[in-house]
């Protein structure tokens, strides 16, 4: 399996927010989202292959219990099914941090489904290069229904604009006995000062639609940069 890093930090958006896990970063990824904060495994990826056993040994070097895997988009990773059982086996609660446009039957406490928004399309990045294929692929409805339907699940979308907020009703609309809890809506950035200055509105959109915000804690404490 094709990994990026493998690291311990706390947990910085969603319902396990500032929990101490350690994070398994796959590299590679089926979209191009314009403001992606870890390129280096999507628009240009790298890493090198770890055997399970070597994934499975680095992770008890840590104390926790929490792992999350993450990409990059995990589910295009070849044995990402048995990794999650062998880390299940050794008694890891498992969140997998996914876009949700491929389903894969993997052992899974929390899966963190992050739908991209049209506001992720590359239209201008490479000369629009990538644009349509992400476009065309950015959203999957069945896939997130059936991570709905089977798993306990969080639904994280990333703002940018207000207008963000009504795209985020339509896909909602589109999907089956969604729990409106279980929706939280972050800002679009990597620096501390994007993040504030977009912060005060997401939050009064988030109280007027009945979702729920969530920081980014990594880039509070760390800043937007790798092992953390």
């Amino acid at each position: 399996m094709r990994i990026a890093e493998i690291f311990y930090s706390v947990q910085g958006e969603g319902n396990l927010l500032g929990t101490p896990s350690v994070f398994i970063r796959t590299s590679g990824c089926n979209l191009r989202c314009v403001w992606c904060d870890t390129p280096y495994t999507s628009w240009k990826p790298e890493g090198r292959d770890w055997a399970l056993r070597e994934i499975l040994a680095e992770t008890k070097h840590y104390d926790t219990r929490y792992a999350v895997i993450t990409g990059g988009e995990p589910l295009l990773a070849h044995g990402i099914e048995e990794l999650t059982l062998r880390l299940k086996r050794d008694g890891f609660h498992i969140t997998i941090e996914t876009a949700a446009t491929i389903f894969k039957p993997v052992e899974c406490d929390l899966v963190s489904m992050s739908p991209k928004l049209f506001n992720s399309t590359p239209w201008k990045r490479d000369q629009g290069k990538f644009a349509r294929m992400h476009e065309d692929h950015r959203l999957g409805l069945p896939v997130i229904q059936q991570f709905m339907d089977r798993y306990d699940y969080q639904l994280k979308f990333v703002a940018e604009e207000k207008r963000d907020f009504s795209e985020i009703e339509q896909i909602l609309g589109k999907l089956k006995n969604v729990s409106r809890d279980r929706v939280l809506v972050m800002a679009q950035g990597r620096t501390k000062r994007e993040l504030r200055d977009r912060a005060a509105w997401i939050v009064n959109l988030c109280k007027k639609h009945g979702f729920r915000y969530t920081p980014r804690l990594q880039i509070e404490l760390y800043g937007n940069r790798r092992g953390t």
